[in-house]
C-alpha cells in the first residue's frame, strides 16, 4: 500500500486527491478529495497569458493543499497541469510558484497524456462490469479542452481538442466584458458550430462512433447528472455511475441556455463557480451524444485525478 497525493490543475478548477493505493488489488482508497474553483484560464484564450489574479487564486489553493498533504503524510506527490498552462506565454511563472509552495514541479502534460490519465481513472473499476459493453469512449469536458479516448482494457486512440466550458463561454457568450444572460440564438449557434468543428477534428484520430459505452467526466457532466436527478445538494455517491439519457441531457441543456444567472444559481447542486459556464459544458456533452448516437452517458466521479494517483503509485513500485 502506498500513500499518494495527486493534483490536477485545469482551466477552471484545481483538485486534490490523497489516497492509499494498492496496485496489486487495484484498490484506491480516498483519504481526502477536494476541488477549488480558481479559474486559472481566465482570459487565456484572448490574451495568451495567465492573469495575475488567476495565478494568486491558484497559489492560494496550492498552499492549502500543501498543508493537507503534510497532515496525511503522503509519500509521493504528482502535480499535473492541463490546458490553460499549456497555452500560456507566462507558464514559467506558474511553474516557479507551484515549485516554491509544493516542492514539485508541475508537469504540463500534452492533451494525449491527459486523455490517457482520464481513461485509466474512469475505467479501471468498470472493466469487470457485464452490463457495460466495450469499447468505452471516455470524454473529459474540462474548462479549456475536451479529451476523447477510446479503448477496451487499454487505450486505442486519444485526442484533445480546444473546446471546454470556460473557453466556449469566453469565446461566444461574453459581450462587453460580461456573460450574456441568457445567450442569444446566434451566440448558441456559433458555439455549436465551433463544437461540431472540434468533433470533426477529434474524429480524425478517434473513431468516436465505434464506442458502445460513453463515459462522461468532470464538472459539467456531473452537474448535468445532479440536475437530472433533482438532487437537493451535490452528492458524489448518487452521481458516480449514474446514467443520463440523451433526451434528458437535451432538456437540461436547453433549459440552462435559456435560463438566467439567478435561475441557474438557485439549483441546489450547482457549484457557484459553474453557474456562468455550465450551459456551454452541457452543450458540449449534448453535441457529443448526438454525434455518436449515444442513448445515455455513464457519469463517473473518477477521472484524470484518479489516473494521476495510479500513475504516481505505479512509479513507486
Amino acid at each position: 500500500m502506498t500513500r499518494v497525493a495527486a493534483i490536477d490543475c485545469g482551466t477552471n478548477s484545481i483538485r486534490l486527491l490523497v489516497a492509499d493505493a494498492d496496485p496489486d488489488t487495484g484498490e484506491l482508497t480516498d483519504l481526502d478529495r477536494r476541488m477549488t474553483i480558481v479559474r486559472l484560464g481566465q482570459g487565456v484564450d484572448r490574451t495568451g497569458r495567465l492573469a495575475p489574479e488567476a495565478l494568486e487564486r491558484t497559489f492560494a489553493a496550492c498552499r492549502e493543499y500543501a498543508e493537507i498533504i503534510k497532515e496525511h503524510g503522503a509519500e509521493h506527490l504528482r502535480f499535473v497541469a492541463t490546458s490553460a498552462s499549456r497555452d500560456a506565454e507566462n507558464r514559467d511563472e506558474f511553474v516557479r510558484g507551484v515549485l516554491d509552495i509544493l516542492g514539485v514541479e508541475p508537469e504540463v502534460i500534452t492533451g494525449d497524456q491527459e486523455a490517457e490519465f482520464s481513461f485509466t481513472g474512469a475505467t479501471r473499476e468498470l472493466t469487470g462490469r457485464t452490463d457495460l459493453h466495450r469499447p468505452f469512449l471516455v470524454v473529459d469536458i474540462g474548462g479549456g479542452s475536451t479529451e476523447f479516448v477510446i479503448g477496451d482494457d487499454h487505450v486505442r486512440a486519444a485526442r484533445s481538442v480546444d473546446v471546454g466550458c470556460v473557453r466556449m463561454t469566453e469565446r461566444h457568450l461574453v459581450r462587453d466584458g460580461a456573460v450574456t444572460d441568457p445567450p442569444t440564438g446566434e451566440q448558441i449557434a456559433a458555439m455549436r458550430a465551433d463544437i461540431e468543428a472540434a468533433l470533426d477534428h477529434a474524429e480524425e484520430t478517434v473513431p468516436l462512433r465505434e464506442a458502445h459505452t460513453l463515459v462522461g467526466l468532470a464538472g459539467s457532466v456531473t452537474t448535468v447528472s445532479a440536475i437530472a436527478q433533482d438532487l437537493p445538494e451535490y452528492d458524489s455517491e448518487a452521481i458516480h455511475h449514474s446514467r443520463v439519457s440523451r433526451d434528458r441531457v437535451r432538456e437540461i441543456t436547453e433549459w440552462l441556455l435559456r435560463s438566467t444567472h439567478a435561475e441557474r444559481a438557485a439549483v441546489p447542486s450547482m457549484h457557484p463557480g459553474r453557474v456562468d459556464v455550465i450551459g456551454a459544458g452541457a452543450l458540449v456533452l449534448l453535441a457529443i451524444m448526438e454525434r455518436i448516437g449515444a442513448e445515455e452517458v455513464v457519469v463517473s466521479e473518477h477521472d484524470i485525478l484518479d489516473g494521476i494517483a495510479w500513475s504516481c503509485a505505479s512509479e513507486t513500485r
